[in-house]
């Protein structure tokens, strides 16, 4: 399961998430520990993509490869003023480089696909 905290859901709202809009996440080779956490918002959900998710109104896509690496994932907000933004943090991680910014691989447990959201 992905977790959404209360400021993260009003940071996505803001920025366009829910209604008719899609919360992509998907995990890319990258930053200095191996993997990273990638995130958009969009109104088009891509053939090999699939809802995973919906939380408090906001549906949340991924592709297959990414899958195994959601389940346990928090999403947050700061606002703090050295580097304000969105937090990826998964419990599950082997470990994760000083910055936060990428993670290395452990045994994750593969996330069950979600359905349609219902309400907000």
């Amino acid at each position: 399961m992905i977790t959404i905290t209360e400021k993260a859901r009003n940071m996505l709202r803001q920025h366009g998430a829910g209604n008719d809009n899609f919360l992509r996440i998907r995990v890319k080779s990258g930053g200095c520990a191996g993997m990273t956490y990638d995130a958009e918002i969009d109104d088009r959900k891509a053939d090999d993509e699939k809802v995973v998710q919906c939380e408090h109104g906001i549906r949340i896509i991924s592709n297959q490869e990414s899958l195994q690496f959601l389940e346990g994932l928090s999403i947050d907000y700061s606002d703090d003023l050295i580097s304000a933004g969105f937090r990826f943090n998964n419990s599950s991680n082997d470990s994760s480089c000083g910055c936060g910014a990428s993670f290395a691989l452990a045994g994750f447990p593969t996330l069950q696909t979600g359905g349609e959201c219902h309400g907000s």
